[in-house]
């Protein structure tokens, strides 16, 4: 039943979020179903029709649209709650949040407090300069600024990583950029249990920074352990991700999977006690808030460890056919308080193996069980991998593009010794913070996982094995999970039934392909991408692509994601020219040298480089019908460009405001 309503509950959740309803409305008809419900669950004996189960149906998914709804909305009080424009004000905000700085900006996550001394709720992103004399925010921090709060733009080139989508499936549709001066931190601010959380992390990460480690080793500690990945090298990261094992970077169901079983074998003995059994899962139930707590309650620790405390109720019963309705009773009453984790990867990638795993590990069992207890083990490891692997398998291929094909091996080389790994780092950790750490302690460690990261570096160089660049769009991901369902259907009961649906499954995965790849085929296009101090012409013919730019060594990170999304097969990068004639639409791109056309009658003039030029008189002479310019200019000129185009009634349009732009080649 509980699976039953945490679907309902999940298709609310994602109508409330693409369909632009009030929850004032949809709390009214929330409150009008529930003597309907009330009354068809007294008289549902006395009814052949099923009332009762159908109206349960409909006031879940109303559950679901109103509690996104609700979050949304609530996001917002103030006097700026339903503006889109920009809003300059006195801002007093309290840090929630410290992400991972870059070489140049912080960003911090923050609740508004007031806006101009107005009683105000939000949240807002914040980012400041990051110098030698910059002082690092913390959570709990109070500023009161001055600024402007700014939409949050969508990407600017095509296929990009859309920040604007992802911080707004956060509540975030704002931020601020502040300079130094701009801002001033208020002292003895209020303090919350994240702020004391993460504090208390802070004090752990200084203590173990001064303890014998190598560099990388007590990077790979900090991620391990505490979620902290700050501090992982480009390296170690590229080299975890292509072994398959990135997931041991962030403390998520995996660590506190194992955790839970590491309380449940140390805490066995309270069991001999009168109510023991209810006072260990108590006492491991503590432990795993305890450990989330020293972590610094991040939102996936968090989830993690609420999504266990389930289990551990479920282990607590001993009734192994409940676990499925454990782990959705536990997603239910996630999503009931931060429906929003429902968009989140972590969320989906978390229960899409917990779930995996309950459901395919005792099939696998049951399909080879050897009496060798190494190799029994070994099996044992590596069914858990392959049904993790299995249930994320689509969701990863979606997001990430790419399949480590070694992805057992690693698993089985590392996650037997995670437990001892994980145990002896909150030993250590323990030990450090009162400054107790015996030397030989800590060089033991530091060789274990030192150990663990040459392992995953010599997985992850077998480059052989990792398929990249995979195209895989959300309709792929879809049929995926229904051909893998069906497929260990098949294999495990091959029923006629189970046969067919394995064959319709596969048919219809192999028909999207080839409709998708027939739909590249016929794809003729010219993009004008933004790319600062750059420019660049995107020219895709089918699966072909031409990519002209002034500087032919420029690869930004996004044309590899464009390539994938538009299936393109070939690419080629040729210097940009000055003229180019398509389907009858004629392009000038005028570059830092000037030249003016040799022709008149041009239907696109694209400006490139800062070319010092009087806008007004070319104008005249070519007569173009719309007006570019892209990235690679100073914007004082843009500025200056964009009001003469205005005095001559001409479209103007900058790929720095708007980004990218694509021609219309299509004849008039």
């Amino acid at each position: 039943m509980s699976i039953k309503l945490t679907l309902c509950l999940i298709i609310g959740i994602v109508l409330g979020l693409y369909w632009n309803f009030s929850s004032y409305w949809v709390l009214i008809l929330l409150l009008s179903l529930l003597p309907f419900l009330y009354f068809s669950f007294k008289k549902q004996k006395r009814r052949t029709f099923p009332f009762f189960e159908c109206l349960t149906v409909v006031t879940v998914i109303v559950l679901g649209i109103f509690t996104v709804t609700f979050s949304m909305s609530s996001t917002w009080e103030g006097r700026f709650e339903n503006t889109k424009e920009d809003v300059i004000g006195l801002w007093e905000l309290k840090i929630q949040e410290v992400l991972k700085p870059n070489s140049y900006s912080q960003r911090c996550i923050t609740h508004l407090h007031s806006l101009d001394g107005s009683k105000s709720r939000g949240k807002l992103l914040l980012t400041l300069p990051l110098d030698s004399t910059s002082k690092l925010l913390s959570v709990d921090d109070e500023l009161v600024l001055w600024g402007k709060a700014e939409t949050i733009r969508p990407p600017l080139n095509p296929n990009s990583f859309d920040y604007k989508d992802y911080l707004a499936k956060q509540g975030i549709r704002y931020q601020i950029r502040a300079q130094p001066d701009q801002f001033k931190i208020q002292e003895n601010p209020s303090s919350t249990l994240y702020g004391i959380a993460s504090r208390f992390r802070n004090q752990i990460l200084s203590n173990l920074k001064q303890e014998e480690f190598g560099k990388e080793e007590l990077s790979v500690i900090q991620a391990l352990v505490l979620g902290q990945r700050d501090d992982i090298s480009e390296d170690t990261y590229k080299s975890y991700r292509d072994a398959g094992a990135v997931h041991i970077l962030a403390v998520s169901g995996l660590h506190v999977g194992i955790l839970l079983l590491l309380f449940q074998f140390f805490l066995s003995p309270l069991e001999r006690l009168p109510k023991g059994k209810t006072l260990k899962l108590i006492m491991v139930v503590l432990f795993l808030w305890m450990y989330a707590f020293i972590a610094g309650l991040s939102p996936s620790i968090v989830r993690a460890v609420t999504m266990f405390s389930f289990v551990a109720y479920a282990m607590h019963l001993n009734r192994p056919t409940n676990a499925f309705n454990i782990l959705a009773l536990s997603m239910f009453f996630i999503l009931l308080i931060k429906p929003l984790f429902l968009f989140q990867v972590g969320f989906q990638m978390s229960y899409a193996a917990v779930f995996a795993i309950v459901w395919l590990y005792p099939k696998l069992q049951r399909f080879w069980y050897p009496e060798n207890i190494i190799l029994q083990k070994s099996w044992q490891l590596m069914s858990v991998s392959i049904a993790a692997q299995l249930g994320v398998l689509p969701i990863s291929l979606y997001y990430f593009h790419q399949f480590p094909a070694l992805f057992f091996v690693s698993n089985l080389l590392v996650v037997p010794f995670l437990g001892l790994l994980l145990g002896m780092g909150i030993f250590v950790i323990v030990l450090s913070f009162i400054h107790a750490l015996p030397h030989q302690v800590a060089e033991v460690y530091n060789f274990l996982i030192g150990t663990m990261n040459t392992i995953v570096a010599w997985v992850g160089k077998q480059e052989g094995f990792v398929i990249r660049d995979i195209p895989f769009d959300q309709i792929q991901m879809v049929l995926g999970y229904v051909l893998i369902i069906a497929l260990v259907r098949t294999l495990s009961k091959p029923k006629v039934k189970n046969v067919w649906l394995l064959g319709i499954s596969i048919l219809m995965m192999q028909l999207w392909v080839i409709w998708n790849q027939q739909q590249s085929n016929t794809v003729q296009s010219l993009i004008l991408a933004n790319q600062t101090k750059q420019s660049l012409l995107l020219y895709q013919n089918g699966n072909n692509l031409n990519i002209h730019a002034n500087d032919t060594l420029l690869n930004p990170s996004w044309i590899d994601n464009f390539k994938i999304a538009k299936r393109i097969s070939s690419s080629k990068v040729h210097s940009l020219k000055n003229s180019y004639h398509l389907s009858q639409k004629r392009i000038f791109v005028m570059d830092s040298f000037g030249n003016y056309p040799l022709k008149s009658g041009v239907d696109y003039l694209v400006l490139t480089q800062s070319p010092k030029v009087h806008l007004g008189r070319l104008l005249d002479s070519v007569g173009p019908k719309l007006v570019l310019a892209d990235g690679s200019n100073y914007k004082s000129y843009v500025r200056q460009w964009k009001t003469t185009c205005a005095q001559k009634e001409i479209p103007f349009q900058s790929t720095s405001e708007k980004g990218f732009y694509v021609f219309n080649l299509e004849e008039d």
